[in-house]
């Protein structure tokens, strides 16, 4: 249900690469870890905060939060 949740992300048109999937790592030091994984690209910040800004973003939170237990969140710029 959560990664349907998720999924509700893909419909929104800033990102030039979107994708959910099963975390796989398994870390020795800590216990805790996501259980999926939302992986994005976009061109530039302004497609990110426009992606951010989006409707279905919000709508996508208001779903998913109640079903879980931790979120993890890193955005960066790549090169």
């Amino acid at each position: 249900m959560v990664r349907e949740g998720l999924m509700m992300l893909a419909t929104i048109p800033h990102s030039e690469h979107f994708e959910v999937g099963r975390n796989l790592q398994t870390d020795a030091i800590s216990a805790e870890a996501p259980d999926l994984v939302v992986y994005a690209e976009f061109a530039n910040e302004a497609a990110l905060a426009a992606f951010k800004a989006h409707p279905t973003y919000a709508a996508c939170i208001a779903h998913v939060r109640p079903m879980r237990e931790m979120r993890i969140a890193a955005d960066f710029l790549a090169g």
